[in-house]
């Protein structure tokens, strides 16, 4: 139940920080797993100036919506809900954060939703990651009907731009780039090996495009056992816990991990007794928090890559796609249009 007389009016609000204004270093200290997100929330709607909230927090981004009486006021009530359930402090975050009101900060998420924000253009994930938050919001009883109607025409906005527009021409993702900057750096993943750290969607989707590429094995390794299985099954694959993680390294010419644990479970000095010599291995963690300890850098024979890397990758294969993100931007205008009538409409109404 909402706290507050939603139906009493407000303005909408969104604080955050995204791969456009921070690195992966500060984007991992302000990201928020559901525990977090789900108590942030709560701290948020106990607040008398705040009638709406959600949580947007993915791998390039950590968003704070909100409908509010006085957006001044707001601003830092938000930021101080991300400072005390994350690990970003203050000072870094007002370095890397950036603000969004009204019809600007509807915007801002049709874009998101729509994939033209994103690290990779036309990335397949985000409107799941969307979705989740308006349930997650739904959930905690924060959804009103302003960021309700407003995450409802974003994901509808998202659908309208895949549907009529290639901007996601080639099904790209987070995981498609990562398994082309491993093929990149090892020439060739015919016949290689590969262990996926996590089993997740971000897990799944790496396992089909690594097998695209004619992988020879797949390895999954996950702290749910079941988990594992399933998803090395569905690939015909190999599931293993994370306590044999040493012994698959040795093995495997490639590691995608995607977790969501919260600290990093691949250290240095567990991948030092892993590998023998100075053997190859590509090591891409597109975790955030990071899965990998970046001291595993500096071990022979070790390339590592992080999510940043992969903007360099996803820009370089953009091909026709920037062509259609304009034809993309044409579609969240005219959504704004309806957006902006559906406002007035309500606040005649009100």
């Amino acid at each position: 139940m909402m706290a507050h007389d939603a139906g009493a009016g407000g303005r909408l609000i969104v604080l955050g920080l995204s791969h456009r204004t921070a690195p992966v270093e500060q984007r991992e200290k302000a990201s928020l797993a559901e525990p977090g997100a789900r108590s942030a929330l709560g701290v948020l709607l106990g607040d008398p100036a705040v009638n709406e909230a959600a949580v947007l927090s993915t791998c390039n981004r950590t968003e704070l919506f909100a409908v509010v009486a006085d957006p001044a006021r707001a601003e830092a009530t938000l930021s101080e809900a991300l400072v005390d359930h994350s690990r970003i402090t203050t000072d870094e975050l007002a370095e890397a954060s950036y603000v969004h009101r009204g019809h600007s900060a509807a915007r801002h998420l049709f874009r998101v939703a729509a994939s033209l924000d994103s690290m990779v253009l036309g990335e397949s994930e985000i409107q799941g990651q969307v979705r989740a938050a308006r349930d997650l919001a739904r959930e905690a009883g924060t959804l009103g009907p302003l960021l309700d109607r407003t995450f409802a025409q974003a994901l509808a906005t998202g659908r309208r731009v895949r549907s009529q527009t290639r901007v996601a021409a080639g099904a790209v993702s987070v995981s498609s780039v990562a398994v082309d900057l491993a093929r990149t750096a090892l020439g060739d993943l015919r016949g290689r090996r590969a262990l996926l750290v996590g089993a997740g969607r971000a897990a799944e989707a790496t396992a089909r495009a690594l097998l695209g590429q004619g992988l020879g094995e797949i390895v999954v390794s996950n702290r749910t056992p079941a988990t594992a299985s399933r998803l090395a099954g569905r690939f015909g694959g190999r599931a293993a816990g994370l306590e044999s993680l040493a012994h698959d390294l040795a093995a495997v010419d490639v590691v995608i991990s995607s977790t969501d644990a919260a600290r990093t479970i691949l250290d240095a000095d567990s991948l030092r007794r892993a590998l023998h010599g100075d053997r190859p291995v590509v090591l891409i963690d597109i975790a955030v928090p990071r899965d990998v300890d970046p001291r595993v850098a500096k071990l022979p024979g070790v390339r590592l890559h992080n999510i940043d890397d992969l903007k360099r990758v996803a820009e370089a294969n953009l091909n026709g796609r920037r062509k259609e993100a304009a034809r993309a931007e044409v579609i969240v205008a005219a959504e704004m249009r309806r957006f902006a009538a559906w406002s007035r409409r309500s606040r005649a109404e009100d």
